[in-house]
């Protein structure tokens, strides 16, 4: 979908400009492509699209994984993936701050109620186009059904926090409620589980 960013600014328009590294969980190798981001206005329909189906992506490899266990902490991964392809100082900070710390949350959950049965686990889809970013921690069989209730309050948490901001700016809230329902559709992994 996207990788890393690199900005470039010009007189008249922002633009970014950003590539896909060779190892990226939610992209192809070697696709480029420019998003120009209106001054003055917020964010642009492009860069919307790229960050919605990045949230995508991260529900259909952690689906794809089929190991409950894992759940949680895939998406932790995934999402801190997605924080981090977004550029920093743009009109997505602050979706990149929420991302962050639902990431760090769900991380730190899952450490809490890990499996000591079981090692931590690097994952990757079967064609290996995709894997995870480091070895991920599986949750004690025993606790997945509080861990996935507690998970899915954290996703929640992240949903209200960007629904709340949009709330003040008319510019952002067409485009935060589809973030935050690109984030909130996460969920149904968790009640799958």
């Amino acid at each position: 979908m996207f990788g890393r960013f690199f900005g470039l600014l010009a007189a008249t328009a922002s633009s970014v400009t950003f590539g896909i590294a060779p190892v990226n969980a939610q992209g192809a190798p070697g696709v480029i492509y420019t998003v120009i981001l209106p001054g003055g206005g917020f964010g642009s329909a492009a860069f919307l699209k790229e960050l919605v189906q990045g949230l995508g992506a991260a529900r259909a490899f952690c689906a794809g994984l089929q190991d409950e266990a894992l759940t949680v902490d895939c998406l932790a991964d995934r999402l801190d993936s997605v924080a981090n392809d977004i550029p920093e100082g743009t009109d997505y900070e602050e979706v990149r701050s929420v991302l962050a710390q639902t990431s760090q949350d769900l991380a730190q959950l899952a450490r809490s109620n890990r499996d000591p049965g079981r090692s931590r686990a690097r994952v990757s889809t079967t064609d290996k186009s995709r894997k995870s970013s480091r070895a991920l921690v599986p949750v004690r069989p025993e606790a997945q059904a509080q861990v996935n209730a507690a998970a899915a309050a954290i996703l929640d948490e992240a949903v209200t926090v960007l629904l709340r901001s949009a709330a003040s700016e008319k510019k952002r809230s067409g485009q935060y409620a589809r973030i935050a329902s690109a984030i909130d559709s996460n969920k149904v992994l968790l009640r799958s589980t």
